[in-house]
C-alpha cells in the first residue's frame, strides 16, 4: 500500500500493491496497521457501505455535522468521478475540492478524513461504490452541500442534469452550510 498526496490537507489516493499473473491477481484492499502508519493516524473502521448505480446518477455531496466519517473509498465494478470538499475552518484548503476518476481497472482508493464532504458522479452503465466509514452513518447529523454549488466550482464534466435524489436537489449552498472548526 502506498498513499500519494492531493492538493487537500490530510486528503490521500491509496494505491494498493497489486500481484497479477495470467490466472488473475491478488491485492490487499486493507490493512489497519499499515493504513494507520502511512496516514500517521489512529483511525477504527466501524462500518462497511456498499452502493449500486447507474449511469449519470451523481450522490453527494454529504457529511455528518456530529459523528464525521472518515471514508476510504473504491469501486470495484465500473467507473466515478469521486469528489471530496475540505469543510475544515482551521485548514489551509478549507472550500477546496479535489476530484480524480475512480475505476475498477486502476483499484485505487482515495482517503477523505472526517471533516469533509464526499460526492461521486457515475459514468459507466453501472457501478459498485464500496467504501469504509469512521463513524456510524447518523441521519439525524447528516448534512448535503448543493453538487453544483458555483462557489465550489467542481467541473463534473457534464453538460446536463444528473440524476439526483431529492436530498441532493435540495443541498444547500456553501457559505450556508454547516462546517467544522
Amino acid at each position: 500500500m502506498k498513499l500519494v498526496e492531493t492538493p487537500l490537507k490530510d486528503c490521500y489516493i491509496v494505491e494498493p500493491s497489486v500481484f497479477g499473473d495470467s490466472r488473475g491477481f491478488f491485492m490487499e484492499t486493507f490493512n489497519q496497521k499499515k493504513f494507520n502508519e502511512l496516514t500517521g493516524s489512529n483511525y477504527q473502521f466501524v462500518q462497511d457501505n456498499h452502493s449500486r448505480s447507474s449511469k449519470g446518477v451523481l450522490r453527494g455531496l454529504h457529511y455528518q455535522i456530529k459523528n464525521a466519517q472518515g471514508k476510504l473509498v473504491r469501486v470495484t465494478s465500473g467507473k466515478v468521478l469521486d469528489v471530496a470538499v475540505d469543510l475544515r475552518k482551521s485548514s489551509s484548503t478549507y472550500g477546496k475540492s479535489f476530484s480524480m476518476i475512480l475505476d475498477a481497472d486502476d483499484k485505487k482508493s482515495l482517503w477523505i478524513p472526517p471533516g469533509f464532504a464526499h460526492g461521486f458522479l457515475v459514468l459507466s452503465d453501472t457501478t459498485d461504490f464500496l467504501y469504509k466509514t469512521t463513524d456510524y452513518y447518523s441521519p439525524e447529523f447528516e448534512r448535503t452541500i448543493l453538487w453544483n454549488d458555483p462557489a465550489l466550482n467542481i467541473d463534473w464534466g457534464i453538460s446536463a442534469e444528473p440524476l439526483l435524489s431529492l436530498k441532493d436537489k435540495n443541498g444547500v449552498l456553501f457559505n450556508e452550510a454547516e462546517t467544522y472548526s
